[in-house]
């Protein structure tokens, strides 16, 4: 199988990518479970794709029952080199507005339900995370959005809560004190297991709401958060064909290295069952 060259994540308000050529929903089985959906595959402009809904086709995943480890090994099967993950987000500052892009550049767990790791058996893994997004892709990303004059901040901290509530205002004002920019359910594990993988990966935050801190605007509801994200994913479907149009994005190899690099575990100690289960993420096993 040839390799793909970008897999898009679509979250709220993006189950899938029209007019794609030759396009096909593709079954792909993981060791680690059940993907959340299909994957499509296709041509856009030229460039073989893939696109994974994260809530799967009918948005009925919710953030925590979402199986982020076989999303990103059913990618990585497919030999996807870049991830850009696209999904709404609601902002902790004032000068981050509804419809605005956010490219995250940090992030900050606090989650607490999901599998975090591949490596969770009798094989131990300890990647550096001090930069989890790649920045080709990021520079890539900020170069379209300025070309088809979309409204972005380039960086951010992303906080992950666990979900699905939002918010209390108590806690959406404690986050504005640690310094985070947009609060969202989706990114973490996601960004952790796209490094584990050797996946280049970036994320496209769309804010849709000030969460509930900010006096002036009404707490957070479902209705907004919708209404905003069909608008903006029709924006993400403008950088989505316009990055389609690019040369090939070429990553250094160090985040495609990194695990075998990061192995803790003597090889010849690891069990041939885990071994089998990790054979498509860490190479020479």
């Amino acid at each position: 199988m040839k390799e793909i060259e970008i897999a898009f994540i679509g979250g709220s308000g993006l189950y899938k990518i029209p007019n794609l050529k030759n396009s096909k929903w593709l079954s792909v089985t993981s060791e680690f479970g059940e993907p959340s959906s299909k994957i499509m595959v296709g041509v856009l402009n030229g460039k073989e794709i893939a696109f994974l809904p994260r809530h799967g086709l009918d948005h009925n995943i919710s953030p925590s029952k979402i199986n982020y480890r076989a999303n990103i090994d059913v990618l990585k099967k497919l030999k996807v080199q870049n991830i850009i993950s696209i999904s709404a987000v609601g902002s902790l500052r004032e000068d981050f507005k509804p419809m605005d892009f956010v490219l995250v550049d940090q992030f900050i767990d606090k989650t607490y339900l999901r599998k975090k790791t591949f490596f969770d058996d009798d094989c131990v893994v300890h990647i550096p995370m001090s930069s989890p997004v790649c920045r080709n892709l990021v520079e890539k990303c900020s170069e379209i959005l300025k070309k088809i004059k979309l409204s972005f901040h380039n960086g951010g901290t992303y906080l992950c809560i666990e979900g699905p509530q939002f918010s209390t205002l108590a806690e959406s004002n404690l986050y504005r004190s640690w310094g985070c920019d947009v609060i969202g359910m989706t990114n973490m594990p996601e960004a952790k297991l796209a490094k584990e993988a050797g996946i280049c990966y970036v994320s496209l935050s769309m804010v849709t709401d000030y969460d509930c801190w900010h006096p002036k605007h009404d707490s957070v509801t479902v209705d907004q958060i919708i209404q905003n994200m069909n608008e903006n994913s029709e924006n993400a479907l403008k950088l989505i064909n316009e990055i389609c149009k690019e040369k090939k994005i070429i990553c250094d190899n160090e985040t495609k290295e990194i695990s075998n690099k990061s192995l803790i575990t003597n090889r010849k100690k690891i069990k041939q069952k885990t071994k089998k289960k990790l054979c498509n993420i860490l190479e020479d096993l």
